[in-house]
Order: structure tokens, then C-alpha cells, then sequence
């Protein structure tokens, strides 16, 4: 695969900075977007001894309140795949969530499928993010996925389902124009939503993906590990749910783009299109 040029916002994040050497050991280039100049230093000793370049872009997603903004940066950085793994953290309040996780996030969303020279938009979501229960779903997987989401983190479920959603619909309306006009299947674009379950700070091992339940556990360094698989393997796309598993990242999401499953299966797609409509 020829070098690649990636935008990673929320580069200062803990799946971001053991994400960014695998990027760069790859020998694609990274420019990662933090939001302090005091974060630069722990960003740039990333890219150490790496073949692939690393830039630092010190620009608060805070900021980003349209697509016209989230635009400025991507004519900045002219990136081929955008990686969006930046979150409020529960820092801030409600307000903070919804500026970062769904307006910002939304706005780069936007701005990457309407930007022809993108060619893959990636966002790091969560396993619970939807809002109806999957067949594969048992009565246990739901109720704690509805206590997630209900209890627990109400207004970051909020964010993060609406911004999953405009993913979706917005890369499919691209995917369906680009097949009408004969762009071939291997270049079309791509969205991606990987959504693990809860992260932990233990060493990567292998991963479960595709129709697996909503609880368990999953390393930051094994997300890591499948953010570059899912951009890796030809054919990714849609909703990829990821847990603690048997198989390397690889292989998991080699056998997901193989059996076809998407996670995305029982939602209102119908319903999709008019919320994102409405936005």
C-alpha cells in the first residue's frame, strides 16, 4: 500500500498516542490535531525513528462548530483518510460533550465525505452507540447497553449516536453517487465506526468483532491495533463492533469484511435519514 496522508484528531488522546506509531511504522503520514501547544512535545517524541511523518497541528476541536470550519482544516492538512478519535472525556459538563462529541465530530464528518480527496473517515465510537437492539443482541447484552446509555452516559450516547448516524447516511448517499458514476468498488469511499466496548489500560491481545454482545472489556492498545486493521483492509466499512478476543486485529476484521456483518443491522435507516435531515 503507498504512503497515506492522515489527519488524527484528538491526538493527545490514550488511543491516539499508542495509535500514532503504528501509523507511522506503516509509513504513512499523520498529522495530529491537539488542543494545547503544552501537549506538542508528548506528540512529537511519537514519531521518533518512524519512517512515515509525523506534523503537530495545535487547533482546539472546540472551536469547530460548522463544516465550513472543519473544512479549513482538512484544505490545511489535505489528508486521503481523517481519523476522528477526539472526546470531551466528561470533562466540562453536557455542554462540552455535545460541542465536542456530536457538533465537532458531526462537522468533520461532513466536511470529510463532501471533500472528494478523502477517501476513508474513521471515528472511534462505542459498542452501545444505537438505538435499537440488534438481533445478535441477547436480553442481557441489551438492558446493559440501555443502562449505558440511559444512566450512566445519557448525553455522550446522545452525541456519539448522532454522529454515527450522519457517518452512516452521509456515506452511504456518497458510496450510492460514486457507484452511479463508475468509480470502482475498491475506490470508493469509506466509512468506518469501530465501536469497542470498555477500554482498559492492559496489554493488547486478540479481538472478537462483527455480531458480538454489548458487554465486555477491550484494550486502548488493541483499539489501536484495529484502527489500523479497519484502514488497512480492503473493504471495511460500516459499523464494527469490537471486543477482547481470540484473533489477531487483522484477521478479525478480515473474517468481519468476509461474513458481511455490520453492525449497523436493526437500525431505522429510514429514521437515520430524517434525524440527519433535521440536524
Amino acid at each position: 500500500m503507498p504512503p497515506k496522508s492522515i489527519l488524527l484528531i484528538g491526538g493527545h488522546g490514550k488511543v491516539s498516542q499508542l495509535l500514532t506509531p503504528l501509523l507511522l511504522a506503516k509509513s504513512w503520514n499523520v498529522t495530529s490535531v491537539i488542543r494545547s501547544p503544552d501537549q506538542v512535545p508528548t506528540i512529537e517524541a511519537l514519531g521518533k525513528g518512524q519512517p512515515g511523518k509525523l506534523d503537530v497541528l495545535v487547533s482546539s476541536v472546540e472551536d469547530v462548530r460548522s463544516e465550513s470550519d472543519a473544512k479549513k482544516v482538512l484544505e490545511k492538512v489535505g489528508p486521503e483518510w481523517v481519523i476522528w478519535s477526539a472526546g470531551a472525556g466528561g470533562k466540562g459538563g453536557p455542554d462540552c460533550t455535545y460541542a465536542v462529541d456530536q457538533d465537532a465530530a458531526i462537522a468533520f464528518t461532513k466536511a470529510s465525505i463532501h471533500t472528494p480527496s478523502v477517501k476513508k473517515f474513521l471515528t472511534v465510537s462505542y459498542i452501545s452507540s444505537r438505538r435499537n437492539k440488534p438481533s445478535w443482541w441477547t436480553d442481557k447484552d441489551w438492558a446493559y447497553g440501555q443502562k449505558v446509555n440511559n444512566e450512566i452516559l445519557p448525553h455522550y450516547f446522545k452525541a456519539k449516536v448522532a454522529a454515527d448516524e450522519v457517518l452512516t447516511v452521509l456515506s452511504n448517499e456518497r458510496v450510492k453517487k460514486e457507484e452511479e458514476s463508475g468509480v470502482p468498488a475498491a475506490e470508493r469511499f469509506a466509512g468506518i465506526s469501530l465501536r469497542p466496548g470498555t477500554l482498559t489500560d492492559e496489554a493488547a491481545g486478540g479481538i472478537k468483532a462483527g455480531r458480538i454482545g454489548s458487554e465486555g472489556k477491550i484494550s486502548r492498545e488493541a483499539v489501536a491495533q484495529a484502527v489500523v486493521a479497519a484502514l488497512e483492509v480492503e473493504g471495511t466499512k460500516g459499523w464494527l463492533d469490537i471486543l477482547d478476543g481470540e484473533d489477531a486485529p487483522v484477521e478479525a476484521v478480515r473474517k468481519y469484511v468476509r461474513d458481511g456483518s455490520d453492525a449497523v443491522e436493526g437500525e431505522d435507516l429510514e429514521g437515520q435519514k430524517e434525524r440527519v435531515a433535521n440536524l
